[in-house]
């Protein structure tokens, strides 16, 4: 997927409607907006827009709306993407989210359906499902992040005759399931106060944690370190092989994914090292710590790490 950008500058609305999206972004998604900052304007801006769309859909379903409501809503969302799709969103329209995805999507080939499978994955939270295994999980975790990764790739592109290519699809979704299973694993207690629970059920039952995780220790006679341990390998599984989407980026936009894969394979070794702590707060990362993996993202040295392995793997 080669990128291609028009030349002709963004109107003043247009800009305005990009801002207030950097300003979502940025009071929202800090993690998110540690690697997006690397990225040359244009495409940080409609990694921006693309964010702030898809918070939107993650707000409705996240809210304390009735169910019913929360349909309906992720619905009209669904109706407006379709209204940007249709090239009927223009920059008088009052929406500034809507008026700068429709500005993104005319500059970068974004796969817009994508935003259609957020909203379907969301319709599952509202639905409340669960998965009996990760197969089943697998089809959430495409929607609300592989097809984030895939959404992401639009405004990326790949660089011209890059080996492999045609994978970087992917490769982008895989990268998404890793981010979205690690973030399960932070969030098991909040979730699951929140009534949600996101973890295969054959996983659960296979270490004692069928009674799920109501409070700041695991069930009784629960083997919770052996399941955390269980998931983080399966999540190192995925980010090795999404890993492989670095080399086909140019510097700067695998900088970018570099920077936010590489926060949260951080968060996956602090909560390797110590299980119990997802049950009693949410797990994060400092701020210098975030920023120093962002400097190593930018200066290539995952990349150059993932090229190297990829070399050892044909040899």
């Amino acid at each position: 997927m080669i990128r291609t950008v028009e030349s002709q500058p963004a109107s003043a609305p247009v800009l305005a409607a990009y801002s207030y999206c950097e300003t979502v972004t940025g009071q929202q998604a800090r993690n998110f907006a540690y690697g997006i900052r690397l990225l040359p304007a244009p495409e940080r801006r409609a990694m921006s827009a693309l964010y702030a769309f898809s918070r939107r859909v993650d707000d409705i379903g996240d809210g304390a709306l009735p169910d019913d409501v929360k349909v309906t809503r992720l619905e009209d969302t669904r109706a407006l993407l379709s209204r940007i799709r249709d090239g009927a969103v223009d920059e008088d329209d009052t929406d500034p989210v809507a008026v700068a995805l429709a500005h993104a999507a005319t500059r970068f080939p974004i796969p817009l359906g994508g935003l259609d499978e957020l909203i379907d994955g969301v319709r599952m939270d509202v639905r409340g499902e669960t998965y009996e295994t990760w197969d089943d999980l697998k089809v959430y975790c495409r929607c609300v992040a592989g097809a984030i990764g895939r959404l992401s790739l639009g405004v990326f592109g790949t660089e011209h005759g890059a080996r492999g290519a045609e994978r970087a699809p992917e490769y982008a979704d895989t990268l998404g399931l890793a981010l979205q299973l690690t973030n399960i694993l932070r969030d098991v207690r909040e979730d699951a106060e929140g009534g949600r629970t996101y973890l295969p059920a054959d996983d659960l039952a296979k270490f004692g944690c069928s009674a799920g995780f109501d409070g700041p220790t695991p069930p009784e006679g629960a083997d919770f370190a052996g399941l955390v341990h269980f998931e983080v390998r399966r999540a190192r599984a995925l980010f090795a092989e999404g890993y492989r989407l670095l080399p086909l980026l140019d510097r700067r936009s695998g900088a970018c994914v570099a920077a936010m894969a590489g926060i949260y394979r951080r968060l996956l070794d602090r909560i390797e090292r110590e299980p119990e702590a997802v049950l009693r707060g949410r797990v994060s990362l400092p701020g210098r710590e975030k920023a120093y993996v962002a400097v190593r993202g930018l200066s290539g040295l995952d990349t150059r790490h993932v090229n190297r392995r990829a070399v050892r793997g044909r040899a």
